[in-house]
Parts: structure tokens; C-alpha cells; sequence
């Protein structure tokens, strides 16, 4: 069937799907996150010996939160027929609007929190055992802080280098106010650097491989998907696209144990906002209790307090765990590439394919195809998470 003649026939459903695009181009949550005097206020936490409680600026909204919420529920999903997808766009819609209310708090304390939890969840029992038992190996044969440092603009290089193996066109900045290494800004297909990094040759290749080689692989597949809510993103796609990113540093031979200690991190200060801790509580957690120099702690910290208490982190080491197993299982990875989509959906992506509302994915992360991964230690950890 044309796509013209596919058009017609699910005209309600791309009319939804257009509208809710118009909606949610605001709703870039990481836009909002990231605090912009981050570099002052890291200044003031370490002349204070770690005992300064950080006080982060953000970025103002650029939207009315209850004018897009009545808008979005304000959709006729009754006009969908087929349940799957009806449903799909329910929840999309619940997905989108828990994202305004993240929005609309940031920077307000446990409020905050709580719509992070309700958007990201918290970890479990079982990530938290799966967390300390990465800690217990040891790193000590691969020493990242020996190797030669490379600065933004050269990372900048080496991003358009890398980039050369997909034929898509994407933006590069280099920013001050970023919590991360480099992250990608899925509506404007932008990677960000920070400024201030030093990247070694190894997280180059990490960065790389998750940032352009799924990330990127994903924005762009997703836009040329007939509806647009593939590019927009599933409901909880972050587990199921991080956990994409990071089998791709694996299947690329450039995951370290270091990085899936950092991941851990990761877990055990998410869970200590559970627990009440405060920013200096968890970085001493870090620091002191569990020896990650100053710069590391500091980073995990600010990534896991930001805007009031952002849980997203702990979602990495679940999501790798899952995508391993079903890689390890033979199952299909090009369905997991078709967008920012999610494992629970693939019987409804599997459904659109099928009636001509979804293709196959354009690009394919080339890790994947050439798997130059080369480390038992590695195998045996992702084969023993629980």
C-alpha cells in the first residue's frame, strides 16, 4: 500500500501524532536540567572542604505547563481503532505530561524528586545487589588517568571523524553548563561537549560509540519513521535506549570496568536520595566512604541532585543488563533502532511495521555488526547481573 493511501486510512491517528509533535518540541527536559552556574558553585563546595550544600541556577520555561497539559489530554484517542496503538498513545501522552511536571519543579526541592520518581523510578533491591557486585572487581590494570587528555575542540574532531560511517548531518557545541561528558539533544540533532573536559582516547571511543552510535543512530531513524512519536520517544525509553548506548561501548572493546563501576556509582547515589542524603551526604558517600577521587564524586553527585533529585541514573546498569540478555538471546536489535523506542512496545512497533505505519531503521549501530568485543571479565559481570 502507498504511503498516501496509508495516510488516509489512519488519518486520525497521524492527525494525534502531528499534534502531539507540535506539543512536546518544548519538553526537552534535558534543555532544562543542567544548572547554569555549575563552575561557581563546584568553586565554593571545595573551598568549603565538601561542606557546602551547592545552591544551582536553571533555565527559565519556555512554555505554560497547564496549557500544554490540557492540550495534550485534550487529544481524541477514542478515534484510534486498533487498541495497541491506541494505547500506545495513552500512555504517550501520560509519559509527556509526567515530563512538563519534572519541568515545572526543577530546582524546587523534593518536589522535584517525587515527579522524578514517578517519571524514572528509583532502584530496586536487585539493582542495588547488581551495583555492589561490579564494585567488588578490580580495575586496577586499566588506569584512564594515565593516557593522553584531549580537550573539547579535539574531541570535536574526533566526534567528526567518527561520524563519517553514517551519512546524517548533526550539529556540535561545546557548552559550560552540562553535568555530563557530552550528551545528544534529540530535537535539535545536537551533541553538546563540555568545555571544560579532558577526554582520554578510551572515553572518546565510549562517547563515540554511545553518543553517536546509538543516540544519534536513534534521533535519526526515528525522524524518518512515518509518525512522529519515534522521534519524540516511547513512554520510558531512557532505560531501554541507555541500555542500547552502553552495549554499544561493550560491542565496540571500549567498556571498562571503571566504566561499569561508574555506572554503579551511579545506582548507589540514586539510592542515597532515597534515603534523605543531601548533596554533601552523597558525595562523602562517594568520597570518603567509597575513595572516587574529588572530580568524580562530585560529578555523579551533581548528576544525581540536579534540579532536586534526578533518579534517570540508575536506569544505565538496568538497561544494559536487560539489552544483553537480549542480545545474548539472538533477538532482533534493528527493532530497538527504529526511534527512541522501548522493549515493552516491540509487539506494537512489530504491529506498525506490519501495516505499513513504521519501516525498518535506516542506520544500524556498526558496533552491533562488528562486535569488537574482546574481554571475558566483561562477559562474565553482564552475564551474572541479576
Amino acid at each position: 500500500m502507498s504511503q498516501t493511501k496509508i495516510t488516509e486510512e489512519f488519518q486520525d491517528l497521524f492527525d494525534i501524532d502531528s499534534n502531539l509533535n507540535r506539543l512536546v518540541r518544548n519538553i526537552e527536559l534535558l534543555n532544562y536540567i543542567n544548572p547554569l552556574n555549575i563552575a561557581s558553585e563546584k568553586k565554593k563546595f571545595y573551598s568549603s572542604k565538601f561542606n557546602y550544600e551547592p545552591q544551582f541556577k536553571y533555565p527559565k520555561m519556555k512554555f505554560n505547563g497547564y496549557k500544554l497539559h490540557r492540550l495534550f489530554f485534550s487529544q481524541r484517542l477514542e478515534r484510534i481503532e486498533n487498541d495497541d496503538i491506541r494505547q500506545l498513545y495513552e500512555d504517550i501522552i501520560y509519559e509527556y505530561s509526567g515530563l512538563i511536571e519534572c519541568i515545572e519543579t526543577i530546582g524546587k526541592g523534593r518536589k522535584f524528586y517525587f515527579n522524578s520518581l514517578k517519571n524514572f523510578g528509583t532502584p530496586t533491591e536487585k539493582d542495588i545487589e547488581n551495583a555492589k557486585f561490579i564494585l567488588r572487581f578490580d580495575d586496577s590494570e586499566f588506569d584512564e588517568e594515565m593516557l593522553p587528555m584531549y580537550n573539547a575542540a579535539e574531541a570535536k574532531d574526533y566526534f567528526d571523524d567518527f561520524s563519517k560511517r553514517y551519512d546524517f548531518k548533526y550539529n556540535i557545541k561545546v557548552s559550560n553548563n552540562l553535568s555530563a561528558a557530552a550528551m545528544v539533544l534529540n530535537n535539535t540533532q545536537t551533541l553538546v561537549l563540555r568545555k571544560s573536559q579532558k577526554y582520554s582516547k578510551n572515553q572518546l571511543k565510549v562517547l563515540t560509540n554511545h553518543e553517536i552510535g546509538v543516540h544519534m543512530v536513534t534521533t535519526f531513524n526515528g525522524l524518518d519513521q512515518p509518525l512522529k512519536v519515534f522521534s519524540n520517544g516511547f513512554p520510558n525509553n531512557v532505560e531501554t535506549q541507555e541500555g542500547l548506548a552502553v552495549y554499544s561501548e561493550f560491542m565496540s572493546g571500549c567498556l571498562t570496568i571503571e566504566r561499569l563501576k561508574e555506572l554503579a556509582f551511579r545506582v548507589i547515589a540514586v539510592d542515597s536520595l532515597n534515603k534523605g542524603y543531601s548533596f554533601t551526604d552523597t558525595f562523602h558517600l562517594l568520597h570518603s566512604q567509597h575513595k572516587l577521587n574529588r572530580e568524580k564524586a562530585f560529578g555523579i553527585t551533581l548528576r544525581v541532585h540536579r534540579g532536586g533529585g534526578f533518579t534517570k541514573d540508575h536506569l544505565y546498569l538496568r538497561g544494559l543488563s536487560k539489552i544483553y540478555k537480549y542480545a545474548q538471546q539472538g533477538k532482533d536489535l534493528g527493532v530497538l533502532l527504529t526511534g527512541k523506542v522501548t522493549l515493552d512496545y516491540i509487539p506494537t512497533i512489530k504491529k506498525l511495521q506490519d501495516i505499513g505505519l513504521a519501516v525498518q531503521p535506516k542506520y544500524y549501530t556498526d558496533a552491533y555488526v562488528e562486535n569488537n568485543n574482546v574481554n571475558p571479565n566483561l562477559d562474565f559481570i553482564l552475564r551474572s547481573l541479576k
